[in-house]
């Protein structure tokens, strides 16, 4: 039976995150660049303006909504994840260099995807029974295609819940203990015996911490995550942007192998991939999981903004997606690059090749950073997939009177992500996460023109748009 299931969610997760789903999502991203005319590219000053002039603003958000900021803080929780760190060394490994060339091209496309869908979930979105602002794909596609379409919504929800336990939660607390243990090994192995009991306390804690920020609702969730991501974040971009500066002679022959590499992958990696194909297969899909653009979730936490301007706060979706992917996933590829480290082209490979790279560049202490960096990331995401899942079952039993009891149970898995090997559920998770971009992908295409009409009416009836 367990053989059984396996080779079944062996092969819908091979379709969903394969080439069907790569087509679907970079070809919707098309069809919305062109229905904005490139939005992404001719606003893009804007966006960045927008965005980046707001974070220093200081905003109370209504009752039951967040500040702009804290709605993105907290999307970027969620989306700025382990894969940041494990998913483009597993790209490069098997993709080669020229992988991140192509992980940048699916970013531009998602880069418009993502503010559609921010745009759509501001738009349509709701006000609960308990006076929160509620959004998302599920509210989009409730509100803006009507009952006949009710069906897509409930597959999305559905979808949802049952990816938050392992996506959003024992996955990335497994990562934590792995850090944790990783760290506490370097400084010698006879501490090998203590980590069962080590594994069992963070999880704890984290489950703690963890009910502690999501049970107090949409405003502790925006406190906490407008803190710890800007702190991450700059903590992990100036550890990066170190290994770079150090090794700044590299920097040029990177550069070439990237760009080279994406069209002649043999060539820069002794030829143990030689596929133009697999290269881009590799670079897209990473791009494409790491940002998330085309699987909606991160615009269940933009509809939770206190704005009344739509397309305004999509242009966060913009500034997310460059965040995530061109600035965080580029710095990783970068320490794995111009550290020098070798790389097992061909092979699989995950956070332990960028451990490797800042390793090598400042010394066997650097562990002990990279593991803060790391659980931070796993934190945050686990907070930003709660409030996900949340909305997700609030939506399926019409009533907020779920939502704690389910934030209870799924504070709990983090127990048992730091001490269970979970196996299948993880990559069932995963099948799941992709399940979602589906309804959400058929939504966008079928709203398209309703994205482009919020646009020009936007830039149309406010000039600068301020």
């Amino acid at each position: 039976m367990l053989e059984t299931i396996t080779a079944v969610n062996q092969a819908v997760n091979s379709f969903i995150w394969g080439i069907p789903a790569m087509v679907c999502i970079i070809g919707v991203g098309l069809l919305l660049s062109v229905r904005t005319g490139f939005l992404q590219l001719r606003k893009f000053p804007y966006a960045i303006k927008t965005t980046i002039g707001r974070i220093f603003r200081k905003k109370d958000a209504s009752d039951g909504a967040m500040t702009p900021f804290q709605a993105v803080c907290t999307a970027l929780a969620a989306t700025v994840g382990t894969g940041n760190i494990a998913g483009v060394a597993g790209a490069i490994a098997i993709g080669g260099p020229g992988a991140v060339f192509w992980m940048w091209c699916s970013a531009l496309l998602g880069m418009c995807t993502k503010f559609s869908e921010v745009t759509l979930a501001v738009h349509f979105r709701e006000r609960n029974k308990n006076g929160e602002l509620v959004g998302g794909p599920m509210y989009y596609i409730k509100n803006g295609l009507g009952s006949r379409w009710q069906f897509l919504a409930v597959l999305y929800s559905l979808f949802g819940v049952l990816t938050v336990f392992g996506t959003g939660n024992a996955t990335q607390v497994n990562t934590i203990v792995t850090a944790i243990d990783s760290a506490l090994l370097a400084y010698g192995s006879s501490l090998n015996s203590i980590l069962p009991t080590v594994n069992l306390v963070v999880g704890v804690v984290v489950a703690m911490m963890v009910a502690m920020v999501l049970l107090g609702g949409v405003k502790r969730i925006g406190s906490v995550t407008e803190k710890l991501v800007p702190f991450m974040a700059l903590f992990y971009v100036v550890l990066a942007l170190g290994v770079v500066v150090i090794n700044y002679r590299r920097f040029p022959v990177v550069l070439a192998s990237i760009v080279g590499g994406a069209f002649d992958p043999q060539a820069f990696t002794g030829g143990a991939i030689g596929s133009i194909f697999l290269s881009m297969q590799k670079g897209v899909s990473r791009g494409i999981f790491s940002n998330e653009a085309g699987l909606g979730t991160g615009s269940i936490a933009h509809a939770c903004a206190d704005t009344r301007k739509p397309v305004k706060q999509g242009m966060f979706g913009i500034f997310e997606v460059f965040a995530d992917t061109i600035v965080i996933c580029t710095l990783t590829a970068m320490v794995i690059l111009c550290s020098g480290v070798p790389v097992g082209y061909g092979s699989a490979a995950g956070a332990e090749l960028t451990i490797s790279g800042f390793t090598a560049t400042y010394g066997g202490w650097s562990s002990i950073f990279t593991a803060v960096a790391l659980c931070s990331f796993a934190f945050s995401t686990i907070i930003g997939w709660g409030l996900y899942g949340s909305r997700c079952i609030e939506f399926l039993f019409h009533t907020d009177k779920v939502v704690g009891p389910f934030l209870v149970v799924y504070s709990f898995v983090s127990i048992l992500g730091a001490t269970v090997d979970l196996g299948l559920l993880w990559s069932i998770a995963d099948t799941f996460n992709g399940l979602m971009s589906i309804p959400n992908l058929m939504a966008l295409l079928l709203l398209s023109g309703t994205v482009a009409k919020l646009t020009k009416e936007f830039f149309a009836g406010e000039g600068t748009g301020k």
